[in-house]
């Protein structure tokens, strides 16, 4: 069994993250560290694992008896972690934050897109999980970046649920401003764009568009929904071959020729594209669950990846349709 710490656990990913773990065959969580809840159930916080776990939130960090940990942090607190701790020599990581998403000469985390990085995850030590966004966005666009077809500006509108906000509320979170309502925040400067000029750019390396994207507050709890345009003269049907090879050997992406929507998706850790033609427009449709395939069941795909298991053990998720 992989035992598995997870530090930093009473927010939607860390209960997302818990659900898949104490469901998953190979694993067992050692420790769910939450200095704020030390000493409350896992279910004081996360209620519906009601007679799934009886584990309790601790503050002790009894990293030498684990295999891996996950960082369910605030943005800046897993490399502060990292900085002020000695970690055992062997100790596999897997941070959710922000904080090492971008490759820098000052670490070793490797950028973890399984479909963009699936060999090099296998062997490592220490892996980014990537942003909720960048993920749907990336996968839409990384087969015309491996055909070197990104040469013009790329249009990117996406719309997300209030879970990708956070647990915490907030002026633009809490029920009776979100109900019925819509808005935009962050437009041309979304903190996801850099990791995705990133893997972009490691498939074409020419890759120097511009990349305008404008992020919505969906009235929904979770799920991403993009759509991306570029521009192309290549035909609709050897672009649609060009995705299915991409994703051939993949297991949760899926090109989908029907027009998609976001509940196909949602409690699941696929990923759905669509792909429209109009003149020269290339238009992508792609959707995801942010908590799963955005966040926690790709740090699970991960996992999987690190410790040589197929990788769909654990993520075998029903979707919710209704």
């Amino acid at each position: 069994m992989i035992k598995v710490g997870i530090i930093g656990g009473a927010g939607y990913t860390a209960g997302e993250l818990i659900r898949l773990l104490i469901n998953h065959p190979d694993v067992e969580i050692h420790f769910i560290n939450s200095s704020s809840n030390a000493g409350n159930k896992i279910t004081d916080v996360h209620e519906g694992l009601y007679g799934e776990t009886d584990l309790t939130f601790t503050d002790e960090l009894p990293l030498d008896e684990v295999d891996v940990v996950f960082f369910c942090t605030a943005h800046g607190d897993t490399r502060k972690f990292m900085e002020s701790h000695n970690l055992p020599e062997d100790l596999k990581i897997i941070d959710l934050s922000m904080d090492y998403r971008i490759a820098a000469e000052d670490h070793d985390f490797v950028y973890g897109l399984p479909e963009l990085n699936r060999r090099t995850i296998c062997h490592s030590k220490h892996i980014a999980n990537p942003g909720c966004f960048a993920t749907c966005i990336q996968l839409g666009l990384l087969p015309l970046a491996k055909h070197l077809m990104l040469k013009g500006d790329i249009i990117v509108n996406a719309i997300t649920g209030s879970t990708g906000a956070g647990v915490k509320p907030g002026a633009t979170t809490h029920f009776s401003w979100r109900n019925n309502n819509l808005s935009i925040y962050k437009p041309f400067t979304h903190q996801h764009l850099p990791e995705i000029r990133q893997s972009l750019k490691q498939l074409q390396n020419s890759f120097d568009a511009d990349i305008t994207f404008i992020p919505y507050r969906g009235d929904f709890a979770r799920g991403i929904f993009a759509t991306t345009i570029i521009k192309t003269k290549v035909e609709l049907p050897e672009i649609v071959k060009m995705y299915e090879d991409y994703y051939a050997e993949d297991s949760f992406v899926h090109i989908v020729e029907k027009s998609i929507d976001l509940k196909q998706v949602v409690n699941t850790n696929k990923c759905l594209i669509h792909l429209e033609k109009h003149e020269d427009k290339l238009l992508i449709v792609s959707c995801i669950d942010n908590l799963l395939k955005g966040a926690s069941g790709q740090a699970v795909h991960n996992m999987n990846l690190m410790f040589n298991l197929e990788e769909t053990t654990g993520l075998k998720l029903k979707p919710s349709a209704f």
